[in-house]
């Protein structure tokens, strides 16, 4: 007798969905974390009198209550929701290149259209065309994910849809420019790009159609206690489901028996057996370290070495003491670009160089219970790819990621020239941050650059699982960010109790 029917390695979002999920459909589930919390990205820290969010912008895929929100239906399924609070956001974004441009948009849909059109007068019919084949596009590609068993009846259904056929392997970029002409108008558009870590010009416009669906159709959110809230959530269903977990246990080992996973073998030389093995450690470690040789398709480890590992971040933390909107805060999310040339970004992306993109994060517009009374909490994120900080000399560190904050600074003041002032708590993380804590190459936050060949179109794993008895729900099997994560986990782990 196996001593559980299921082992979860990782107790991030997808891991933590994962042993819910299983747990709750009667499997007997272990979920094993060598962090002492859960959570991975999801989750805080404290400076001063400061608590501070580690990753999460904005929440996606909720939807109002009672509706049919990807992720609330998750939340609902996994008896989650009634343990959180949540604020609406009434704004997607505001996007401001200094000097050129300053949009907010709202989270509607002929919002977006009549906003537009009020600062780019002249363009109505084509954002009313537009925002159509974006929400027609989001929408089919929404419904097919969660219907991959089906995936028949999606193929019937996209061949009357004509335009999402015609546009949706495009970039998004090439999409932008055939309908539109104003740099500025196309740059608001895709303002989301740093959402899936690649700028307009390579995302997939079905890519960015989604996530811009998500945000509209089902509103942005944050959550009361950040995203710690939601991870001990998530562990507190399937620790009442009867689900058991260990905390500082590393996994050193996938077992496997006649090339089928049968459990994991942890770092003090501990064995433990199960039916099924579901990994959320990143698809390459999972692959190439903790599996024997001989294991793992040739094909899929050609396939592993070539594809390149998408980007990390650089965010600077903020303790302020000032309340948000005295500071410059209007919106939750805000995307500051230097200016409208995005070959200037991904080659800001690749170097050293001062920060020319940021996301600032504010969690004290509407306040999410973070910061003091008085004060506000802010995220300064700009993405960056890991190399350029794994070759740097171990003395020049500290100078240089303190040198980039100071440049993400200096593009705030487009939006909250007095910030500098009223700074009480600063924190920076890199690339290299992102590694140490989470365990993932280049300290990656999305996993393989999410490419159109990257997409679910073209991998969809968990319905043929490479090793007979593992299942792989991270970040590197999927499209990334909180609701990707959650929901995807949860659906792949409910075909699997279904079986």
């Amino acid at each position: 007798m196996t001593d559980y029917d299921v082992i979860v390695i990782g107790a991030g979002n997808a891991g933590l969905s994962a042993a819910a999920t299983m747990q709750r459909g009667g499997r007997r589930t272990l979920l094993l974390e060598r962090h002492n919390v859960p959570g991975g990205a999801a989750h805080s820290f404290v400076r001063g009198r400061f608590e501070f969010e580690v990753s999460l912008h904005q929440l996606a895929g909720m939807g109002d209550e009672g509706g049919n929100g990807p992720l609330r239906a998750v939340f609902d399924m996994l008896d989650v929701t009634k343990r959180l609070e949540f604020v609406v956001d009434d704004d997607l974004y505001r996007t401001v290149v200094p000097g050129v441009l300053d949009v907010t948009l709202p989270a509607d849909w002929q919002g977006v259209v009549d906003t537009l059109d009020s600062h780019y007068p002249g363009n109505r019919a084509q954002l009313t065309r537009f925002m159509e084949l974006v929400r027609d596009t989001g929408v089919w590609q929404l419904v097919a994910r969660a219907n991959l068993h089906k995936m028949q009846e999606q193929i019937e259904w996209l061949s009357g849809m004509s335009d999402v056929r015609r546009y949706g392997l495009k970039s998004f970029q090439a999409v932008l420019d055939e309908f539109f002409t104003d740099e500025r108008l196309k740059h608001v558009l895709a303002s989301y790009w740093s959402y899936n870590g690649q700028t307009a010009s390579v995302c997939a416009f079905m890519d960015l159609a989604r996530l811009l669906t998500l945000y509209i159709e089902y509103k942005p959110y944050q959550v009361v206690g950040g995203s710690m809230s939601m991870s001990s959530a998530m562990l507190a269903s399937f620790l009442e489901a009867g689900g058991e977990v260990k905390f500082n246990t590393d996994v050193s080992k996938i077992v496997t028996r006649g090339g089928a996973a049968a459990g994991v073998r942890l770092a003090d030389g501990t064995e433990i057996s199960s039916r099924m093995v579901i990994s959320n450690a990143p698809t390459v470690t999972t692959y190439t370290r903790m599996l024997d040789d001989g294991v793992v398709p040739d094909r899929v480890l050609k396939d592993l070495r070539g594809r390149a590992l998408g980007p990390s971040a650089t965010v600077l933390y903020l303790g302020l003491d000032a309340p948000a909107a005295e500071l410059g805060f209007l919106t939750s999310t805000s995307f500051i670009t230097a200016d409208l040339d995005e070959g200037n970004l991904d080659r800001a992306n690749r170097t050293l160089e001062p920060a020319r993109y940021l996301v600032a994060t504010c969690y004290d517009v509407r306040p999410t219970g973070y910061a003091p009374p008085g004060a506000s909490q802010v995220a300064l994120a700009s993405l960056h790819y890991g190399a350029p900080w794994e070759a740097l000399a171990p003395e020049e560190y500290a100078r240089t990621k303190f040198a980039y904050a100071q440049s993400q600074l200096e593009l705030l003041k487009a939006i909250a020239p007095g910030v500098r002032d009223v700074i009480e708590e600063a924190e920076v993380s890199t690339p290299l941050t992102f590694k140490r804590y989470l365990s993932q190459p280049a300290g990656t936050i999305y996993g393989f650059d999410q490419d159109i060949s990257d997409s679910w179109l073209f991998r969809n794993e968990d319905l043929a699982p490479n090793v007979p008895g593992l299942v792989c729900i991270s970040n590197w099997t999927g499209a990334g960010g909180y609701n990707s994560m959650i929901v995807m986990a949860a659906r792949v782990c409910q075909r699997i109790l279904s079986m």
